[in-house]
């Protein structure tokens, strides 16, 4: 089983920072990528940002700038660091997990951490 957790959501005002963190656990074997998805009130689930095992990293075009995804292999851990939060990124942010299953790739995803950015 794989379990992922992520954490650092909350109440954040426009202009300050936060950083999401994404636990991974369980059976983690050959990791094809880690990414970060949100889903704001009435809309779809979009991309933020994606790293792959070997570090490279690829941002959906709305989010670069602001957000900044890394992530420590020791510890399982993804990060993604946002500066100057919008109300517009209001949503709930998803942990995404892709592994090597077969001849393909199954994907895992955390419950999700809500932020709210508001003054």
């Amino acid at each position: 089983q794989v379990q992922l957790v992520e954490s650092g959501g909350g109440l954040v005002q426009p202009g300050g920072s936060l950083r999401l963190s994404c636990a991974a656990s369980g059976s983690i074997r050959s990791i094809v990528a880690m990414g970060w998805y949100r889903q704001a009130p009435g809309k779809q689930r979009e991309l933020v940002a994606t790293i792959t095992s070997d570090g490279s990293t690829n941002y959906a075009d709305s989010m670069k700038g602001r957000f900044t995804i890394s992530k420590d292999n020791a510890k399982n851990t993804m990060y993604l660091q946002i500066n100057s939060p919008k109300p517009a990124d209001t949503a709930l942010y998803y942990c995404n997990l892709v592994l090597k299953s077969g001849w393909g790739t199954k994907d895992y995803w955390g419950p999700g951490t809500h932020i709210t950015v508001s003054s």
